[in-house]
């Protein structure tokens, strides 16, 4: 059977189509933007270390190679701004559940506490790794940047999204305690991996720690305590912006207990005495530098040096693991009146100028700044809180290229569980 076809147009109906579309043309060529696809932004410098083998081993390894690619198919069906921000939100806070349920044990592949083979015949990573969460999110967020849009999306709007994604992929938005008394509230934060164009393999165990403890409860001496947990970026612009005050201020008057965590020093843990207001300038994972007094609201009134209020005495002293714990006091300081920075290991002399606190002078001694500074300022003198340093998280000997090791997985479990237990020691100091 042939088919049936349409009746050409004569020349007079192709020639009037024609001085129709002429005259039409300025008319479509004027219409608003918001009829046009927006045009994708550029990847970061964190999402192109993406292409690298090391993250995709990860994230195939992990499982976490799906969320980017299910993300992309939801963002694809979004047919305005509310439906896409709920996208967003929907599939950053699934992130962050899955990757707490899987360091937790929970989930239908992450049940076992050993590895187990994946498809490739290579071990899966220890569900205690933190990298899936921080590899699979830049795969998000290079989805939303790379996305057209099938309505206007200006750029404004287009970091609105990022952030809310950044946001709930961090935990930062779904911090929950429950209500009543007769459980402490504590509060922990951790850090992504970082200087990772010196080996893109690293891990770091206070983000591990994040979501290790997220959700759990303690037993203290002073009863039980329910741990609250995010993770902040190793950028300097996002602290600049607020995202520290942002996340803990609603939280801060109602904590018992707060301490944010980073990954410090080789084979020891620090509790840092002295949080100093000065950016050294060290790169971040964007590969960015800023050096000069730390950016806050208020300068005017912003002082040089912040102080821990976590019992570090009593931390320093209770047997919480292998690694030792010291309370650290030293700084560096231009001594009032002074033009050269000194090292002064007992902490800050009055009227000095900040250059590090005890944690340095990189965004670990400024998290804490910005914390105990907001502590301060919201009138909280009381409130324990301060700084954590983590040891670094070392592989095991001769491993140059594997992403995991069994060293690297011991170091990583004995970090977290020594942190969990200075934070239930803290805790408990009612």
């Amino acid at each position: 059977m042939s088919p049936i076809r349409p009746a050409r147009p004569t020349r007079a109906r192709r020639t009037a189509l024609g001085v129709a579309l002429l005259t039409l043309a300025p008319l479509l060529g004027a219409l608003p933007p918001a009829a046009a696809a927006s045009a994708p932004a550029p990847a970061t410098v964190e999402e192109q270390r993406l292409e690298r083998a090391v993250p995709q081993e990860i994230l195939r390894r992990s499982g976490f190679d799906a969320p980017a690619s299910d993300f992309g198919q939801a963002l694809g069906g979004a047919r305005s701004y509310a439906a896409a921000e709920r996208a967003v939100v929907r599939h950053g806070s699934g992130l962050w559940r899955r990757a707490v349920d899987r360091a937790q044990g929970r989930g239908p592949a992450e049940r076992e506490a050993l590895p187990r083979k994946g498809g490739d015949g290579r071990a899966e990573l220890s569900r205690d790794d933190d990298r899936p969460l921080y590899w699979a999110r830049l795969a998000m967020t290079r989805e939303l940047r790379r996305w057209q849009a099938p309505f206007g999306l200006p750029d404004a709007a287009r970091a609105k999204l990022l952030d809310r994604l950044e946001r709930s992929s961090r935990g930062q938005d779904s911090i929950r305690f429950p209500p009543g008394k007769g459980v402490k509230r504590v509060l922990v934060t951790g850090f992504d991996p970082f200087t990772l164009d010196r080996d893109v393999r690293i891990s770091n165990p206070s983000g591990a720690t994040a979501l290790a403890l997220d959700g759990t409860v303690v037993r203290t001496a002073d009863g039980p305590a329910r741990i609250e947990t995010a993770v902040f970026p190793v950028r300097w612009q996002d602290f600049a912006d607020g995202t520290v005050e942002r996340a803990l201020r609603p939280h801060l008057p109602h904590l018992d207990l707060f301490t944010t965590v980073s990954q410090g020093r080789v084979g020891r843990i620090d509790v840092e005495r002295h949080n100093g207001a000065w950016r050294g300038g060290f790169g971040d994972n964007e590969n960015v530098s800023r050096t000069g007094t730390v950016p806050v609201d208020d300068p005017a009134s912003q002082p040089q040096w912040t102080t821990t209020t976590l019992p570090y005495r009593e931390i320093v002293a209770a047997d919480t693991g292998r690694f030792p714990v010291y309370d650290n006091t030293s700084v560096t300081e231009v001594p009032a009146g002074a033009s050269a920075p000194v090292v002064r290991p007992d902490g800050p002399t009055p009227g000095s100028a900040a250059r590090a606190g005890g944690g340095g002078d990189y965004l670990s001694n400024e998290i804490a700044y910005r914390a105990t500074l907001l502590r301060d300022r919201l009138g909280l003198p009381a409130l324990p809180g301060g700084h954590v340093h983590t040891p670094v998280l070392q592989f095991g000997a001769g491993n140059t290229s594997e992403v995991s090791d069994p060293e690297f997985v011991r170091n990583r479990l004995d970090i977290v569980a020594q942190i969990r237990a200075i934070v239930t020691v803290a805790a408990g100091r009612g």
